[in-house]
């Protein structure tokens, strides 16, 4: 029997956090309320005195542990390769930057920290050591568009395995397994004007693999509403998907990775009513890890398109996930 535990990244309040309608406190107490046993603490989104942690902080992350009976089980760490304006940094900064992120995470008692793929794999085998010195699994997100076994991946799974480190990982974001467009972005075109013939063309170019610059081409020959190249943009980005006869072939790779998988991010764009994600075929991607008897952290990670706020989508995720699970 899958030991699935479900958490929340804080980040899902990020809106109402940004607008001031909710203060730490606050989106801790609606992660308790939406049945999460654990959060998610994106440091650049909510600490202080980032990268570092205060005793004050620390103090109060207790108090609400008492208070509403959760408390951070994973960091979000920042690898940010663009800090100066004249250059990258160099792999020994970012290895710098990230021990400090391992400090700071575990000071808040997490046992898993993401991080990005800005963080080369060489730069990441390098952590072995200090990941294990402060007993934090550091994970790097395989966020669309990337999949599970594509050849960046395969790096970092290859450096993981050069360390033989079970303080080195891989964090799935199930983004990377959408075989439709984004619900969020679809209804922000409709609202803005477009017309769904024009969307639906859009994302059938998608699917056929026909190349950004002719399926703008193509659309603007037909005066489709200059909206449209936004959600155009975001089909040919960050939010890919793939036909659905692919799903087979992400769902094994999956499998393979899961081993190296001590946590997974439950990516989510929209969720109506009836606990359906258009985009992100949850049912599938819960039935493998039933099968494969997952023991870990699924946080649950909601993505405000819509700038609607993320309360009663979390809560409706959660419910979502629970009942597949069952």
């Amino acid at each position: 029997m899958s030991t699935v535990k479900l958490g929340v990244t804080l980040f899902c309040y990020g809106t109402e956090y940004a607008r001031y309608q909710y203060n730490f406190e606050e989106c801790v107490k609606q992660a308790a309320l939406a049945g999460a046993t654990g959060y998610e603490i994106v440091g650049t989104q909510m600490l202080p005195d980032y990268p570092n942690v205060s005793d004050e902080f620390l103090g109060l992350i207790q108090k609400l542990k008492a208070k509403y009976g959760i408390g951070p089980v994973g960091y979000g760490a920042n690898n940010d390769k663009g800090l100066l304006p004249h250059r990258n940094l160099t792999d020994d900064e970012m290895v710098a930057d990230t021990i400090i992120d391992l400090k700071t995470a575990h000071k808040l008692g997490c046992k898993v920290m993401r991080s990005q793929f800005m963080l080369s794999p060489e730069a990441f085998q390098r952590l072995a050591p200090y990941a294990e010195l402060y007993d934090v699994r550091i994970g790097i997100e395989i966020h669309n568009p990337e999949t599970p076994r594509s050849p960046l991946i395969q790096q970092y799974l290859d450096a993981i395995q050069k360390t033989n480190s079970k303080h080195l990982g891989l964090i799935p974001d199930f983004g990377c397994f959408a075989i439709a467009p984004n619900k969020a972005h679809w209804m922000k075109a409709i609202e803005a004007g477009v017309k769904e013939e024009h969307l639906q063309q859009a994302a059938d170019m998608r699917y056929q693999g026909v190349s950004l610059d002719e399926a703008r081409s193509k659309l603007l020959a037909q005066e489709a509403h200059p909206a449209i190249q936004t959600a155009l943009q975001g089909m040919y980005g960050f939010v890919q998907f793939k036909p659905k006869e692919e799903l087979p072939r992400l769902l094994e790779e999956f499998k393979e990775i899961l081993p190296y998988s001590f946590e997974l991010h439950g990516k989510f764009h929209y969720l109506s009513e009836d606990l359906v994600e258009p985009s992100i075929p949850y049912k599938e991607i819960i039935e493998v890890l039933k099968e494969a008897n997952y023991d870990g952290y699924l946080i649950c990670e909601y993505e405000d398109e819509l700038y609607c706020g993320g309360t009663e989508f979390t809560k409706r995720q959660l419910k979502m996930v629970q009942q597949l699970l069952k």
